[in-house]
């Protein structure tokens, strides 16, 4: 159902809302995304990092009010609150979990419906446009977000519902998987850099915003190019899902070449995206689990990785 129009709740993640008069600054020195892009018609995806460059989250910001929300993995939200607050006590910066007071669809070839509805949104990967409180955020090619106050949510439920079938939120996931766009969950926290989750080719990473925690890891990686793992679109035969930070194995490693990022059914398989050691990849002998589980099957990403644009950011 992934390729057919629909819309689903997007209940597997939460938003923390960052506000304030400082918020904007404060946030510039915590995350790899540059806030300086971000507007009324524009997101960006993002991380939040050790100073060792680890991905403690990953997430989509968008500029409300007199702040930002981000939206994350659910499990992440309270995690990143309670350390960011660390850091925020010397700035005029609010932090809250406003998971409840927020509702957010996935949409799913939709266009045409929202159009119908006066939302005309840009194919442009971020584009962003409002409609009273509503944000409607364009998030790959026929893909689009739906963000709305909890009061409102319903209203906008019975509008998308006119036009969309009601998807499942594998069929969510599998658009992210095929999308190449890959995301931190609690198993993974802490486990990727940028790079390995191909963030710096998504917009997720900028290079020339200045400092931020970790920022000297992130750019050391990008401009020596000493990259070993990355991202990857894989297949394997039809079976249970695994789940995020499930290893991948070769014959020819004593120890795990890869973990498991995000993982959705398809019509006979399973797609997912995992960190593997790029050696391994070219090999081909790739196996999930042990050595001795499914193998699976390299298949391609949306987009090139290009290390001359991506450092122009």
């Amino acid at each position: 159902m992934s390729d057919s129009p629909f819309f689903c709740a997007l209940d597997h993640e939460g938003v923390l809302a960052v506000r304030g008069s400082d918020a904007s600054k404060f946030l510039q020195g915590q995350l790899t995304c540059n806030l300086n892009y971000l507007g009324a018609d524009a997101s960006s995806l993002g991380a939040r990092c050790t100073p060792k460059g680890r991905m403690q989250s990953s997430f989509r910001i968008a500029p409300q009010g007199n702040g930002y929300l981000l939206a994350m993995a659910s499990e992440l939200v309270e995690l990143q609150l309670a350390d960011l607050k660390k850091y925020a006590v010397f700035s005029k910066a609010t932090l809250t979990n406003d998971t409840p007071q927020w509702a957010r669809w996935g949409i799913s070839q939709g266009d045409a419906w929202l159009a119908s509805l006066g939302i005309q949104l840009p194919e442009a990967p971020h584009a962003m446009v409002s409609q009273g409180d509503a944000m409607f955020i364009r998030v790959s090619p026929g893909r689009a977000e739906a963000w709305v106050p909890a009061e409102q949510a319903e209203g906008l439920r019975l509008q998308l519902a006119e036009g969309l079938p009601t998807g499942h939120l594998n069929d969510w996931l599998l658009g992210q998987v095929r999308a190449g766009i890959g995301q931190v969950f609690g198993p993974t926290h802490e486990l990727f850099i940028p790079q390995m989750l191909n963030l710096q080719a998504v917009g997720g990473v900028s290079f020339k915003k200045g400092c931020y925690t970790g920022q000297e890891i992130v750019a050391r990686m990008q401009y020596l190019g000493k990259l070993k793992r990355r991202l990857y679109h894989l297949a394997l035969p039809e079976g249970e899902l695994p789940a995020p930070g499930t290893p991948l194995c070769s014959p020819a490693h004593a120890s795990a070449v890869g973990e498991v990022v995000v993982a959705a059914a398809a019509p006979g398989t399973v797609e997912l995206l995992a960190v593997l050691q790029n050696d391994v990849a070219e090999q081909g002998e790739v196996f999930l689990g042990t050595a001795q589980g499914p193998r699976l099957t390299l298949l391609e990403l949306p987009y090139t990785l290009d290390r001359d644009r991506e450092i122009q950011r």
